[in-house]
């Protein structure tokens, strides 16, 4: 029954890939009529920040269609883009679970996206009310935690143009479609996720081209299965000369 009133409330996931779908149904299945009484889905454009660090967290916002990334601005004032999310995540449930009434990082729309919003007040009830609920949100924001963790510390080993093969090795895994990632191929972009200048980018580019590492298609960048592997190989092996 509450996977219908789901559907109904929630529209878009009859639009969205089964596994997304799923993730929503599994997310809320314990959820209480009164929740989802209160939900608000929203469209967002392309560039919008929905959430600033440092504002007052009062709503909780889960991503139903589109991509979005989170930046950090306080390193010497200077924004840092660390990820792009893909998976169903409670933003804003963080910061509910370890009681902080300000928002810790910015989160914007990479594209066009749907968003549910649920009060703050209410998404708290429900997981002091839920232990069920509560133990999967822990899980989520552990993972969530555990992935930046690892991607900080192997960052620490590469430097430029390797530093630009990892960030590639990653969109492919998340986002390569028939053994094929296509990717815009924004420099600044780039730039803004792996801390490094655009011109480094653009000779990191030049040389994972020349290499055969990666193809481009005007300003677009493809990474087939055989590019990644070398890529994989490339880091692996750097690693541990580090290690």
């Amino acid at each position: 029954m509450e996977n219908k009133y789901l559907a109904k409330i929630l529209p878009f996931l009859n639009e969205i890939e089964e596994d997304r779908r799923k993730q929503f149904e599994e997310y809320f299945r314990t959820a209480p009529m009164w929740l989802m009484d209160t939900f608000v889905v929203e469209e967002l454009e392309k560039g919008t920040v929905f959430v600033q660090e440092g504002e007052p967290a009062d709503m909780i916002f889960f991503i139903g269609k589109g991509l979005i990334k989170a930046t950090d601005y306080r390193i010497y004032g200077i924004n840092y883009d660390f990820t792009m999310f893909d998976k169903v995540y409670a933003f804003g449930g963080m910061e509910v679970i370890i009681n902080l009434d300000k928002y810790q990082t910015t989160l914007q729309t990479v594209t066009e996206c749907t968003v549910l919003k649920i009060p703050k007040e209410g998404f708290k009830k429900w997981l002091d009310s839920d232990i069920v609920a509560l133990q999967q949100e822990s899980r989520l924001m552990g993972e969530y935690l555990l992935e930046q963790a690892r991607d900080s510390r192997m960052l620490l080993f590469l430097q430029g143009a390797d530093r630009v093969a990892f960030l590639l090795m990653k969109r492919y895994r998340k986002y390569a479609q028939g053994g094929v990632l296509r990717m815009k191929g924004d420099r600044q972009e780039l730039s803004d996720f792996t801390g490094l200048c655009v011109k480094t980018i653009s000779r990191s580019i030049k040389k994972f081209k020349e290499n055969g590492m990666i193809t481009t298609q005007g300003s677009n960048i493809m990474i087939n299965y055989e590019q990644y592997r070398r890529m994989e190989e490339m880091i692996s092996g750097i690693l541990a000369e580090d290690l």
